[in-house]
């Protein structure tokens, strides 16, 4: 069949919280849909039942994607029009739909995106930090060791950096973010376009003092951390060789442990600690 002869994909960005950032594109989309592809059928249910709108749901999420993947191309093949849709936000940024848009591109059929909603450009927006280089890294991995070993690799990234977390894990994100990122500028965008949207901005000290008098964090998080700071810098011999004296102050106070020393010096000066390392030894 050739692809004149298909259907069409149609790649939907749904609302992150307010409804009314749905676009009449986006609507008239789920409208004329023959079938709609949900992360999750009861969310999109529920979103159909406020537009006022019928329409077939097929599950299409982490782990039923694989194998929904061929009856939906199958159904563009047929002529079918077909709604690819997450909970909230863009399908396959950071959600489920990368496979059937693959799929569909695959088979030679018409992939179109319906363009709205999506929380990695709105925290961008608000957060004032550069964004004509930014590097998005999805959720950092659950356990420490390797969310450590994750910020250590973006540390490298010289330009602006956004990551999703889960409430539960923020403090320990923070944490380790002082160290492994620097005290630089940070921008926590909680429950964007939601009742109880917050939107800081200060460094990661800062941050991490204020979440730590609550309780509890709630709600979908993004983070964005601005470009690593240069407050010390490099080059100058004088400067240079106060840069010495203090790292060799901080390997006094931990009694020698070059390491620990090195991540105290770094806590003080806002700086990655690969950094530090580099402008003390080049």
């Amino acid at each position: 069949m050739k692809a004149a002869d298909c259907g069409t994909l149609f790649v939907v960005a749904t609302p992150i919280g307010h409804l009314g950032d749905l676009s009449a594109r986006a609507v008239e989309a789920l409208a004329r849909a023959d079938v709609v592809a949900a992360e999750d059928t009861r969310r999109t249910g529920k979103l159909l039942a406020q537009l006022d709108l019928k329409r077939p749901l097929v599950s299409c999420h982490k782990f039923s994607e694989a194998r929904v993947v061929g009856e939906l191309v199958e159904r563009v093949l047929s002529g079918q029009r077909v709604a690819l849709v997450s909970d909230g936000g863009t399908p396959a940024v950071s959600d489920p739909g990368s496979r059937l848009v693959q799929a569909a591109h695959e088979a030679g059929c018409s992939v179109v995106a319906i363009p709205g909603p999506c929380a990695v450009a709105a925290a961008l927006s608000v957060a004032g930090l550069p964004a004509d280089r930014y590097l998005f890294a999805g959720f950092l991995p659950p356990r420490r060791t390797t969310r450590r070993k994750a910020l250590a690799e973006l540390a490298r990234w010289d330009g602006t950096l956004v990551v999703f977390e889960a409430p539960h894990r923020l403090h320990g994100t923070l944490d380790d973010a002082l160290e492994l990122l620097g005290n630089r500028t940070v921008v926590l965008c909680r429950e964007l376009t939601k009742l109880h949207e917050e939107v800081w901005r200060g460094s990661v000290s800062a941050l991490r003092a204020r979440m730590q008098q609550r309780a509890r964090v709630r709600g979908e998080i993004v983070l964005v951390f601005g470009p690593p700071e240069t407050s010390v810098p490099a080059g100058d011999a004088e400067q240079l060789d106060a840069l010495h004296r203090r790292f060799a102050d901080a390997l006094e106070a931990e009694e020698g442990d070059e390491k620990r020393a090195l991540r105290r010096l770094a806590r003080e000066l806002g700086l990655a600690r690969g950094e530090l390392k580099r402008r003390l030894f080049g």
